[in-house]
Order: C-alpha cells, then structure tokens, then sequence
C-alpha cells in the first residue's frame, strides 16, 4: 500500500505569481505590467528621439521619406500608448484611462503622480531605476529648462547688442 493520498492536491511551483518583494519584467511591446514614472519618462523620450531620428534621416529620401515617416508615427504611437497603460497599471488605474491623456494638461497626471509601492491588481512592483534610465528619464526636463531659458536669455542679449551698437555709433560719429 501506498503511503501518498491520492487525494492531496498536487504541488507544484507557479512562476506567474509574484513573491513579496519581487518586481516584474519590463516588457516594451505589451499593455501588460508596471513601469514607474521616471522609466516611462525616460522610454517615452528615447522613443521620440528615436522617432525624430527616423523622420530626419527619411528627409533625405524624398520618395521613400513619406512612408517611412508614416510608419514611424504609427510604431511611435503604439509604444507610446502601450507605455502609458503600463504606467497607468502602476498608479492602478485601468488602462483605459489613458484616454484622460487627451485632455489638455491631464497628461501631466503620468508623470507627477507617483505608482504603488506594493504589489497591486496588475501585478508586482517595477524594477528600480538605473542610470540609463535615470539620465534619459531627466534628460527631457534638462532640455526643457534650457530652451525656457534661451527663449528669455537671446532676445535680452539681442537687445544688448544693438543699444552697445547704437552707443558706439552714436560715440564714433560725435568724435570727428
């Protein structure tokens, strides 16, 4: 006789259920799973650069330009859309209220407000940032900030030089 019950459930080790403290997978191409504010930053931003690389690189071909082009915005707004539901799954909000996105101002909602610490309906936390992450996800606020402050610095520093112009012109003529 056997000594096992034939009806004790069986034992077994289910991979798709996150332990306490453990973090997700980052997926790229999925509606699925978390990404945290400063990662969905960082991916939405490296996508745009890498969109607008496309598209200057497609100028040069002018047949060709607009199809690539094309195809570009198209993949360039799906992974956008994609980003913003997983990030959306972290502030444990359906995906569908990436539609608020559309409304004006409401998409600083993504970036401002923080996700879950723990584990929530969609599932683990997201991994912790690297530095890649760190400095792409800061590079948009950085350039932000310096093209803020060149709109205000240039036309100050192009009304400086044409009054130290007119000063010097006006002092070269009352010399002769």
């Amino acid at each position: 006789m056997s000594a096992v019950n034939p009806y004790q459930p069986p034992r077994a080790h289910v991979e798709d259920i996150a332990e306490e403290g453990g973090v997700q997978p980052l997926r790229f191409w999925s509606a699925r799973g978390r990404i945290g504010r400063l990662r969905y930053l960082a991916w939405s931003t490296g996508a745009y650069m890498l969109f607008a690389l496309v598209v200057g690189v497609s100028n040069v071909m002018p047949r060709v330009g607009i199809v690539l082009t094309l195809a570009a915005f198209a993949a360039y707004a799906v992974f956008f859309v994609l980003v913003s539901i997983q990030r959306a799954h972290d502030m444990d909000w359906s995906g569908w209220s990436v539609f608020l996105m559309l409304i004006p101002i409401a998409g600083f909602i993504w970036i401002f407000r923080g996700g879950s610490e723990r584990a929530n309906g969609y599932g683990a936390p997201p991994p912790p940032n690297t530095w890649g992450v760190r400095v792409l996800g800061l590079m948009l606020p950085a350039i932000a900030i310096i093209g803020i402050l060149a709109a205000i610095a240039l036309p100050a520093y192009q009304d400086y030089t044409k009054r130290a112009h007119a000063g010097v012109s006006g002092q070269v003529s009352g010399q002769r």
